[in-house]
């Protein structure tokens, strides 16, 4: 006969459970967007990045740099989290346009590591991929200019 885990025992392993998964799938790629982000800034590509998509990035009334976040969503949603905190520790962003792309990063939601791992395990036809990752990018676009709207009720 198993004796059944009490709650406290539950609770303390799942916490532990999360904090592995934080640790070990979600801490490398943040790290890894404060050093390229910080590498950009040192070497004066993420102002150049930042002059060559602010006319694009002003349709959704972000300044350019924040074109780096999306491009980061499309490769790993814990990057672009990454990649938009170290915009902010590095003044590029304000605390009010990250608030606006946090929704876009989270609908974005990996499309290429998806499509590789779920879509090619299942066998969908690569025809398909193109249609996919563009939902998951234009659901992202539409979600900043919603959260400009609501934001202006707060």
């Amino acid at each position: 006969m198993t004796k059944q885990k009490g709650f406290i025992e539950l609770f303390t392993e799942g916490a532990y459970n999360g904090l592995q998964i934080g640790l070990r799938n979600m801490m490398p790629n943040v790290i890894l967007a404060f050093i390229i982000i910080h590498a950009l800034k040192i070497t004066g590509l993420l102002d150049w990045i930042g002059s060559v998509a602010g006319p694009v990035m002003a349709i959704w009334l972000l300044p350019g740099v924040a074109i780096t976040v999306i491009m980061a969503s499309l490769l790993s949603m814990g990057g672009a989290i990454g990649v938009m905190a170290a915009l902010l520790t590095a003044g590029a962003l304000t605390p009010y346009e990250a608030t606006v792309l946090v929704p876009a990063c989270y609908l974005m939601g990996n499309p290429v590591q998806n499509v590789g791992r779920v879509l090619g395990t299942a066998e969908v036809p690569g025809k398909h991929y193109p249609i996919i990752i563009f939902i998951c990018v234009f659901n992202a676009l539409v979600s900043i200019w919603a959260m400009e709207l609501l934001l202006n009720f707060f």
